[in-house]
């Protein structure tokens, strides 16, 4: 099995991006749009330092791409499975509560509604 071992820390890497609070929470700023870290920073109610931090991971996994516009820097999801991973993880923990419990419904609420495809 000593083969595969380097497909098993690949894949520990890439949800090892999603082991962090205020990752998901990045992931569910963006999800739908992309915005500047200011923008960002503000609606996490986080510290720019922080947020930085956790953006400039985020993009070295490939998880984010950025843009540059002027003095601004744009972030926006890269890795649409990443979003997909995130919904489905939380769609199962919601499902899996209590519906009278405030955590279930703060949960189904911070869930984006999916884009219907055009075919």
């Amino acid at each position: 099995m000593d083969e595969l071992d380097p497909v098993f820390d690949a894949v520990a890497a890439y949800f090892s991006v999603l082991s962090e609070p205020t990752r998901l929470r990045i992931m569910h700023a963006i999800c739908e749009t992309e915005k500047t870290v200011t923008q960002i920073v503000d609606e996490l109610g986080a510290t720019q330092t922080n947020v930085s931090r956790h953006l400039s991971l985020m993009h070295k996994a490939e998880v984010l791409s950025r843009r540059k516009d002027g003095n601004q820097v744009y972030y926006r999801v890269a890795d649409a499975s990443m979003v997909e991973i995130c919904r489905t993880v939380c769609n199962r923990i919601a499902g899996s509560m209590d519906e009278k419990k405030p955590l279930r419904r703060e949960l189904l609420r911070l869930l984006p509604t999916p884009k219907k495809r055009v075919a």
